[in-house]
Order: structure tokens, then sequence, then C-alpha cells
């Protein structure tokens, strides 16, 4: 009876032993496996993301070109001379002026999706101004006065200061460089 016993014994010792190994070696694979899985799906996130930057980088320059164009656009010199038509009198220029830079704004707002909030901020703030500065030189020329005394306005507001379209585009100059 003692063989049996012992028999026994060892026995359930060696399937004891087989079974703690069986589950170490389950262990083992489930980690290595759950591993192996989470490294394909991070391999995946980053083809998807590289991916998308290469859909994406292009539409931003394309973003940061529209809106260097917008701030060329708005500028005093381009503004003046795209707005300005013979017989038009002062508050004509003026309307047609911060018209024109409404219009474009409006045209190009669906690039602040890609463009920081930094530079749109800075072409939010170059539109404003410069809408400002053409509404301010408006005010301190008579109604009747021609046109391009108007512009002659603008034109001094600007130079005795940075222009705000400049400033604007060079941010953007030195973000897209970043790019």
């Amino acid at each position: 009876m003692n063989t049996w016993f012992f028999v026994i014994v060892v026995l359930v010792a060696v399937l004891a032993t087989l079974a703690i190994a069986g589950y170490v070696f389950y262990l083992i694979t489930k980690r290595y496996f759950d591993n192996q899985q989470k490294m394909q799906m991070l391999q995946m996130r980053i083809d998807e993301h590289r991916e998308a930057v290469k859909l994406v980088t292009p539409i931003r320059l394309q973003a940061y070109e529209r809106m260097a164009l917008y701030l060329e656009r708005i500028s005093p010199e381009s503004l003046v001379l795209r707005c300005y038509q013979l017989g038009m009198d002062t508050k004509k220029l003026q309307n047609t002026m911060t018209k024109t830079i409404r219009d474009e704004w409006e045209h190009n707002l669906s690039q602040q999706v890609y463009v920081s909030s930094e530079a749109w901020n800075m072409i939010r703030e170059a539109k404003d101004e410069m809408t400002g500065i053409i509404n301010s030189a408006a005010i301190t020329i008579p109604t009747d006065a021609d046109p391009t005394r108007l512009a002659s306005a603008v034109f001094s507001s600007v130079a005795t200061g940075e222009v705000p379209t400049t400033k604007a585009l060079e941010f953007l100059k030195q973000e897209m460089r970043e790019l």
C-alpha cells in the first residue's frame, strides 16, 4: 500500500508541476501574443498617422499659401491698386476696400482648420488692423475729398509703423519653414 501511496503522491506532484508549468507557459504565451497584438495595433496607428500626414501636409501648405496670398491682397498697396477706379468718391473707395477685406476673409475662413491658432490670430489681427487703418484714414479727410487723399492717408498711416499684413506674413513664413 505504501508503494501505491507513493505512486499517487508522485503522480499528483507531477500533475501539479505540469499544471503549474502549463499555466506559466499559458501566461507567458498570452503576454507574448498580447504584446504582439499591441505592437501590430501601434504599427497600424503609426502607418495611419503617416498616411494622414501625407494627405494633410500638402493641404496645410496650401492653406498657408492661401493665407499668404490673402495678406498680400489686403496689404495697403495691393488693396488700393485693386479697389481704386476712376470716378470713385472717397466713401465708395473706403467701402470697396473694407468690403474686399471682408469678402476675402470670408472666402478663406475654412483655412483656419489647417493653420495654427497663433497664425490665425495674427491674420485676424492684420485684417482688423487694416480695416481700422482704412476707417481711421477716412475720418481724417473731408468726405468730398479726392479718393487719392484717402489712399495717401492709408499709406501714411502704415508708413509710420509696421504694416500689419507684413508682420502676419513674416509669422506665416516662419511657421511654414518649421513645417
